[in-house]
C-alpha cells in the first residue's frame, strides 16, 4: 500500500497548481497543506530538511522578495532559528514541496514527480513505452 504524498503549496503558485493537477490526474493520493494559511510545523520542517541533499539551499528561495528584503545569511542560522523564520515568513520557501516517507521534490518537474507514482503504475508505463518503440 502506498503512503500518502504531502503537498506543501501556495494556491497562487503556478507550479503548485501544476503539481496538484498532475497528482490528481495520475490518481496519486495526496494531502494538501497551504503554507500561507497554515505555516509548517516544526516537525514538518525537520522532515523536509532531513530529505534535502543541500539543506536550506534546496528549500529557501533566494530570489524571493522577502529573502532579499530580510538580507539573510541563512547558513548562520541555527535549525531552530530557521524553523521559526519559515513559520513567520512561509513565502521564503520554494514551492511546491512534495514529499512522502522516502522522497522529496521541491518545485514542479514532470519527469521527477513520476517517482511518486506507485511502482505498479510505473512498471505498466515502462512496458507501454517499450512496446511503442
Amino acid at each position: 500500500m502506498c503512503k500518502v504524498v504531502e503537498l506543501f503549496l501556495s494556491p497562487s503558485c503556478t507550479s503548485c497548481r501544476k503539481a496538484r493537477a498532475w497528482l490528481s490526474a495520475h490518481h496519486v493520493e495526496y494531502r494538501e497543506h497551504n503554507i500561507m494559511t497554515q505555516p509548517l510545523k516544526t516537525e514538518e520542517v525537520r522532515q523536509i530538511l532531513s530529505k534535502t541533499e543541500n539543506g536550506t539551499e534546496d528549500i529557501i528561495s533566494m530570489r524571493s522578495k522577502i529573502f532579499q528584503k530580510l538580507n539573510l545569511d541563512v547558513d548562520s542560522l541555527t535549525v531552530n532559528q530557521l524553523i521559526k523564520l519559515i513559520a513567520e515568513e512561509p513565502s521564503l520557501l520554494r514551492r511546491p514541496i512534495i514529499m512522502d516517507d522516502k522522497r522529496l521534490q521541491v518545485g514542479f518537474n514532470e519527469e521527477d514527480i513520476r517517482v511518486f507514482l506507485p511502482r505498479q503504475y510505473r512498471q505498466v508505463e515502462l512496458n507501454r513505452s517499450r512496446k511503442a518503440v
